[in-house]
């Protein structure tokens, strides 16, 4: 595959320094260790090794990555190993596809306090779904859930929501039979964003009671209780959205759509088109416009495109792909398997896809460790490593020092 033209990691190198001496005090120690990472990424300061190729002497050396997750050139290895993992885990049902956002009042406190509102999100939004769906009135079922979390907008600007990837069907409540949603149709949106947006709510005012958010700038009057309790008054009478789509076209469409989704970041590096006095110009998707005109160019300054970029950095440890229901990865093997057995597939009529991923991972796992060669497509070997270079450090204090 060739290399980008321009990548995010050439932006960082070229205007960084001066970003992090114009914002110093202002940046958070995660958002420094991502643009450190990605500065680094593939380049000598990681170390890396020589690669021979025995066929035709070819040589060449590779710098190896920084695993980053906010790396755009590191998530295409990941999701793909990601996705080898959840192979086995697909059922032969049809499967929707969800998405749950948050009203924009609501994403402009999200700044100040990522961890504790992306985790409301992630709790109402599969809190709903479960409910709903337990509900005989609807389905009656225990479903499979699996949610990713995105923070931007297709211009990099701060929208926080998640998408979903939904059973159609589940198991039922008295565990005796699957039970399967009516084709073509999920569960009624209007009842899901209406119990979305009190169960959002409730658990805000909970973090609210608990002291658990931070108020800045023009939300510091939310710090009295009378003006939090008329703001969240304000959000439950306005309508909040939960989009559902078409079915996904079988169990390929699912996987096609989770690599996509799963580990993607702010902007794609297939999405950079230029960088020069002007600014850096990439390509964004315009949904106010017409579908056929919707994709278009957009040019920002090189500190406007580095902060819009580092807001998305998620806080540490914070987990954006979560399962929940039969997909929870606490019972997980134990409810598909009962899946399987409710909907009568065996192992023999399982896709081979399935059958064999065990001995897919193998085989994946040895061709990565297999290096091929650009010139003549035999396999390179190791020659020579590096190790990464030393960071500077300051040096220790003495005994008696402060």
């Amino acid at each position: 595959m060739l290399r980008p033209s321009l990548e995010v990691a050439d932006i960082l190198r070229r205007h960084g320094h001066a970003w992090r001496q114009s914002h110093r005090g202002h940046i958070s120690l995660g958002q420094l260790k991502v643009m450190s990472a990605i500065e680094r990424c593939r380049s000598a300061e990681l170390g890396g090794h020589v690669l021979f190729c025995q066929a035709c002497d070819h040589q060449q050396i590779a710098y190896n990555s920084c695993r980053n997750r906010h790396c755009p050139k590191c998530q295409a290895s990941a999701a793909q190993r990601w996705l080898e993992a959840r192979q086995a885990d697909l059922l032969p049902v049809d499967y929707y596809h969800l998405v749950f956002t948050l009203p924009g009042p609501i994403s402009d406190l999200a700044f100040a306090n990522k961890g504790v509102i992306y985790n409301l999100l992630f709790q109402a939004a599969a809190q709903t779904l479960q409910v709903i769906a337990k509900d005989p009135k609807h389905l009656g079922a225990n479903i499979g859930v699996t949610l990713v979390l995105h923070t931007w907008g297709s211009a990099m600007t701060h929208h926080p929501h998640v998408h979903g990837v939904v059973t159609g069907g589940g198991i039922a409540i008295d565990s005796e039979h699957w039970v399967s949603c009516k084709p073509g149709f999920f569960l009624p949106v209007r009842v899901l964003s209406r119990l979305y947006r009190r169960l959002f709510l409730e658990k805000l005012t909970q973090a609210y009671q608990l002291n658990q958010l931070q108020f800045f700038a023009e939300q510091q009057a939310l710090k009295q209780e009378k003006h939090f309790t008329n703001w969240i008054k304000s959000l439950s009478q306005i309508e909040w959205v939960v989009y559902a789509k078409r079915p996904f076209a079988g169990a390929a469409a699912v996987l096609a759509y989770l690599s996509r989704y799963t580990h993607r970041v702010a902007i794609a590096n297939s999405r950079l088109l230029s960088m020069d006095a002007h600014g850096i110009t990439f390509k964004w998707k315009d949904y106010r416009r017409k579908k056929a005109k919707r994709y278009t160019t957009m040019t920002l300054s090189a500190d406007e495109f580095i902060r819009r970029f580092l807001i998305h950095v998620l806080p540490s440890g914070f987990h954006r792909i979560r399962h929940y229901g039969l997909m929870a990865n606490t019972h997980r093997k134990h409810h598909l398997a009962h899946a399987r057995k409710l909907l009568r597939v065996n192992e023999a009529e399982l896709p081979a896809q399935q059958q064999t991923t065990d001995k897919h991972q193998r085989k994946e796992q040895q061709q990565d460790a297999t290096y091929v060669c650009p010139d003549c497509g035999a396999p390179m070997s190791i020659i020579e490593t590096f190790p990464r270079r030393q960071q500077a450090r300051a040096p220790p204090l003495k005994k008696g020092r402060t």
